[in-house]
């Protein structure tokens, strides 16, 4: 018998009403296997749910013998279920028995069947089960056999995520009590936070999941596509001229995605098959994100993070919050499997008590956005987006790297005890405020604040910060759909240097690229973007973006001071090509306002070692280098940081790192350049006590470690430390990080961490 499109709404229609009934989860089950058995003319239908452990169990079966159930086990590498769930897309096979990988299992009682289709049950991007359909005759099942079974696996993965499977020997099958769980990860801004879950994914719950009107629902399907292209048409209208003439291909294959005929007929069969549009959408980002996980491609990954994006924003409109997520949890924890750093940013105002990522380096600038909120983050939690659902309480223990699941109340009144403590010890820190930086033996270190948002500037004076040390202009960049006019950057260029109020501020140019890949302009999808077309290559090559942003920020400087450092630069041409383009704008600006800058500073970051042995030919032409400890040491070590594999493995606090640290201090005292150092790994405070110990006086950090680190400087006596530290750098233990904090204990400095 043909299997048809009738058949299949007739299907999801008996299964959306057998799933509103109320009943004991084992009956249900076998009434759906019985009800995909009878639909689809097949001999057999069974359901595998995965356990914990990465076995696959027998769950329900229509067709194979009855005891089998409980008792019947596969590993993620045995027979054709095994191979389902490894590979986490549909398998249908003419004559199984044949199959190099088929697995005869004589409890089960299925010797005559030859026919098998397999899909994976998915949820939150994983196999947590497969669902086979088995028939005595060789045939091979057909596309719309295959898409209706996907489609009631999507229904099912509600129900089986939930079963206990330690109870299924005595025929339970109770449900899995949603109890406390607790997790761990990394943490990537420090604190302590409660609230609800809110998840960064839409989610479509079990209720929503089949049409009511199934032509309803297309002209819902038809209106959220005309809204989701016309969003992206917006992003797309900017000035090309800023581009110059170069095509701008991530955005324009972003477009192409959205017109797919293919993907939108996909969509509108899922409606025409009885399911509402967002559980078609739905059934499509979880396609995608299974494939995300076994892809290894990285142009196949891109265009998959694309497509898992389009379902995103269009799930958004469907739910009415024009492809932008909401929140409106008055205290509210996000949850995301991974977020970008402009992803982030949309959520700036929302009032979040904390922030979880499943994907995340603590390196990454989404999570150095997060440490410019001030959210308690977390990141590098495995698993973390199929083990909580909206709603959920959270404590976010960013302190211990520990997140607290649906925590009950002696875990809750801990949490109380802990914010009470945090509390004094910031108090402790607010008392330094207006204290220097200044070590036991008199010597002055200057601690600055990294920004690039207005919150980060706000916190300029209660974080007692004696400038700004780096400023991020990106981050204007990644708000807008469009970019920004030159007035938009005059004027926030203007604000920052009059909230500043006469403290120094150093202004980095453009620095894009790696995990900043913005809609609105040109970037292109690299292999291996951190060491690509980025930052300052990406600025000299496009000379009419770069040129209007120096001229924003000589004209927003008037006739004050002004100090720009450019980024990445690997060779000194680099930094000359740059420095000549922003004297050529102060010249410019002068002749046509009759202003001129009182004082202009131009430095350079060191980001490539390679720099560093250029030092003699900067000499003179750049006023002052600044260390950018992130992109350095990701280079120094052959590191992604933003791999969580390979990004916390290594650590600045090494002799290797400190040694070549060392000898940059020296050749910029030789060379006289001044010398200062940038990033997150400066806020830590055994870090920041080795930088001060090889002699840097000026360090950039996140509003909330300046208080530790001024508490450590004023606790050190320099002269006495110093010569014990280059002793111990010269002949390091084989734990030099433990062998430094016994050094420091020993010497009575305080440090924040152990």
């Amino acid at each position: 018998m043909a299997y048809n499109l009738p058949a299949t709404r007739l299907l999801m229609n008996r299964l959306r009403q057998m799933m509103a009934e109320d009943g004991e989860t084992r009956s249900r089950l076998d009434n759906v296997v019985q009800l995909i058995a009878s639909t689809m003319v097949a001999d057999v239908c069974s359901i595998y749910l995965r356990q914990p452990r990465g076995m696959l169990i027998l769950l329900a079966t229509e067709g194979l013998k009855p005891e089998a159930v409980g008792n019947t086990r596969l590993g993620m590498s045995e027979g054709l279920v095994g191979l389902v769930a490894r590979r986490a897309e549909p398998m249908a096979i003419q004559d199984a028995p044949r199959h190099p990988s088929f697995s005869y299992r004589p409890e089960t009682g299925e010797d005559p069947f030859h026919a098998f289709l397999g899909v994976p049950i998915l949820r939150g991007g994983r196999v947590i089960g497969v669902l086979t359909v088995q028939n005595r005759t060789e045939r091979l099942y057909g596309d719309e056999e295959i898409d209706t079974l996907q489609t009631i696996a999507m229904v099912l993965a509600e129900i089986v995520d939930r079963i206990d499977t330690e109870h299924m020997q005595n025929g339970d099958m109770q449900r899995r009590t949603r109890n406390l769980a607790t997790l761990k990860g990394r943490v990537l801004c420090e604190g302590l936070g409660y609230g609800r879950a809110v998840l960064h994914d839409p989610v479509v719950p079990a209720a929503k999941f089949f049409a009511g009107d199934q032509e309803v629902e297309d002209r819902r399907l038809d209106r959220a596509m005309v809204d989701l292209k016309a969003s992206i048409d917006r992003m797309m209208m900017i000035d090309g001229a800023a581009l110059g003439e170069d095509p701008r291909d991530v955005m324009e294959t972003y477009r192409l995605l959205a017109h797919d005929p293919s993907w939108a007929e996909k969509l509108h069969e899922g409606v025409r098959s009885g399911l509402s549009a967002e559980a078609s959408v739905d059934r499509a980002r979880r396609e995608h994100r299974a494939r995300l996980q076994s892809a290894r491609d990285p142009y196949l990954r891109e265009r998959l993070h694309d497509l898992e994006d389009l379902d995103n924003r269009l799930l958004r409109i469907l739910g009415g919050d024009e492809g932008k997520p909401q929140i409106s949890e008055e205290r509210s924890v996000l949850v995301a499997r991974r977020l970008g750093p402009a992803e982030l940013l949309e959520y700036a105002n929302a009032g979040l008590r904390g922030i979880l990522m499943e994907e995340a380096a603590a390196s990454s600038h989404a999570a150095i956005v997060a440490r410019a909120l001030g959210i308690p983050t977390l990141g590098g939690i495995e698993g973390l987006t199929t083990r909580i659902d909206q709603g959920d309480w959270l404590i976010v223990d960013a302190e211990q790297g520990t997140l607290h699941v649906r925590p009950d109340d002696s875990l809750y009144d801990a949490y109380k005890a802990r914010v009470a403590l945090r509390s004094e010890r910031q108090a402790a820190y607010a008392a330094l405020r207006d204290l220097p930086a200044r070590t036991k033996d008199g010597r002055t270190i200057r601690l600055m604040l990294n920004a690039g948002l207005d919150l980060d500037l706000d916190m300029l004076e209660p974080a007692g910060a004696d400038g700004i040390g780096l400023f991020r202009t990106e981050f204007q960049f990644l708000v807008s759909e469009t970019l920004p006019s030159m007035e938009d950057q005059i004027t926030l260029y203007s604000r920052v240097l009059k909230k500043a109020a006469g403290k120094p501020v150093i202004f980095r140019s453009l620095d894009l690229g790696g995990d900043k890949v913005l809609p609105a302009l040109n970037l292109q999808r690299e292999e291996n973007p951190a060491l690509g077309w980025r930052s300052i290559r990406f600025a000299l090559d496009h000379k009419g973006l770069f040129r209007r942003q120096l001229r924003a920020l000589v004209r927003a400087a008037g006739d004050g001071p002004l100090t720009v450092m450019f980024p990445m630069v690997t060779v000194p041409a680099e930094f000359f090509e740059a420095r000549d383009l922003l004297l050529k704008e102060v010249e410019w600006s002068a002749e046509r306002t009759g202003r001129r800058l009182s004082k202009l500073e131009i430095g350079v970051m060191l980001e490539t070692p390679a720099l560093a042995y250029s030092l003699p030919e900067l000499a003179g032409a750049a006023e002052f280098l600044s260390v950018g400890t992130n992109d350095l040491m990701q280079f120094f070590y052959a590191a992604d940081r933003m791999t969580p594999h390979v990004s916390d493995r290594y650590d600045l606090v090494f002799p290797s790192a400190l040694r070549f640290l060392k000898q940059v201090a020296d050749d910029c005292a030789t060379y006289g350049i001044r010398l200062s150092a940038c990033g997150e790994q400066t806020g830590s405070t055994l870090s920041a006590l080795c930088f001060v110990a090889l002699g840097f006086t000026n360090l950039s950090m996140s509003a909330g470690s300046i208080g530790p680190v001024k508490r450590m400087i004023r606790s050190l006596d320099m002269q006495a430390f110093q010569p014990d530290f280059l002793t111990a750098l010269e002949q390091p233990n084989e734990s030099f990080r433990n062998q430094l904090l016994a050094l420091a204990n020993e010497h009575g400095v305080e440090l924040s961490e152990g």
